[in-house]
């Protein structure tokens, strides 16, 4: 049984096809919103970005992340690659939220708290490191909240989801009306993605945004508070990025060049957080025909604790010790993902392994 599930759009077959595939061939890599489901790509990250993905390239990495896949995506552009996914793994694996007596669970203020201590003391002082690394752009994803969103209170936040939820129904595009897509990217090459679907704004990373930047990015609404007024960017309550780009289901094929390498979770690439209900939404677009991307096989996803991957509900459905050994021996049995995409590299990359999106 394999544990990696390779598929590739009409575009980046080809290119498989003709030429194989070559660390300067990517472009772009996304990272997406999930929570603990992204620790399954623990090992796959440590040998793209720690041995495959060269910086020894002329052009520009774009990395960009949501939520874990924005932390992710950080991490990537680390000095000591490595190290920082071993700590994200760490960190995230023992992460625990105990609620204050007499509560039952923690509250939003808790969490974000907590969180944002996390943060700090995993980047501690390399958040200039990650600005400057000469080839790799980070670009941080969050949701700016717009009208009744502007402000985050307890009845402002339920009726703009609750009417966020209902008019996204009807179309994507209406979540435009309540939130506005925020992309913050260190300095150098620009996205190289024309993002005009939803309302976007584009702020450059610096050392006294950056961390509220990525909290912002990993604030999911009711679990942790939104993030205010983020230095750089237009004034406003930020969540988590997930809402308007759960996938980054993005329009990669406009781009002028290169291919997308997407280590993902899932064969499917899913718009916004509040399309995971709407199937129809779910297939694969030609604005993915250059993406190359790398999932668990569904099959092998079975064969792990609970016959699937780490989730939050483990927060509340497992006890501490128990959710961390789930946790780590799902990581532990991930290493086969990354071995079978090395196999695959060296045996020439065969398109015949290779499945449609």
């Amino acid at each position: 049984m394999s544990a990696l599930s390779i598929h590739a759009g009409p575009k980046a077959l080809a290119h498989l096809t003709s030429q194989g595939l070559r660390p300067g061939d990517i472009r772009l890599v996304p990272g997406a919103a999930g929570g603990p489901k992204g620790l399954i790509l623990h090992h796959l990250d440590r040998q793209l970005f720690g041995e495959w993905l060269s910086d020894d390239a002329p052009d520009a990495l774009h990395l960009v992340g949501a939520s874990i896949g924005a932390w992710r995506m950080a991490a990537a552009a680390m000095p000591e690659v490595d190290r920082a996914f071993l700590d994200l793994a760490e960190a995230y694996i023992l992460q625990c939220y105990d609620p204050e007596p007499p509560r039952k669970a923690p509250t939003p203020r808790q969490v974000s708290s907590r969180f944002a201590q996390s943060l700090a003391d995993f980047f501690a002082d390399r958040v200039g490191q990650v600005l400057s690394h000469r080839r790799r752009r980070l670009h941080v994803l969050t949701a700016r909240g717009r009208h009744v969103l502007a402000r985050e209170t307890s009845p402002r936040r339920a009726f703009g989801f609750g009417g966020l939820a209902l008019g996204n129904v009807l179309s994507r595009r209406a979540v435009g009306a309540l939130l506005e897509r925020t992309v913050f990217s260190t300095p150098g090459e620009p996205l190289p993605v024309r993002l005009d679907d939803l309302p976007t704004r584009h702020v450059q990373l610096d050392e006294g945004n950056f961390l509220p930047a990525l909290q912002a990015s990993c604030s999911i609404p009711f679990v942790l508070e939104a993030v205010h007024d983020i230095p750089g960017a237009r004034a406003g309550a930020h969540w988590d990025g997930g809402l308007v780009d759960y996938h980054l289901h993005w329009p990669y094929a406009g781009m002028s060049d290169g291919l997308v390498l997407y280590p993902h979770f899932q064969r499917q690439v899913i718009p916004g957080w509040l399309d995971k209900g709407l199937r129809w939404r779910h297939c694969a677009s030609p604005m993915l025909d250059n993406v190359i991307l790398l999932a668990p096989d569904p099959a092998w996803v079975k064969t792990l604790p609970g016959g699937k991957l780490p989730d939050r509900n483990d927060f509340v459905r497992l006890g501490f010790d128990e959710r961390v050994a789930v946790w780590r021996r799902a990581v532990a049995e991930s290493e086969r993902m990354a071995a079978e995409w090395v196999e695959w590299l060296a045996q020439g990359c065969p398109p015949e392994r290779v499945k449609p999106l």
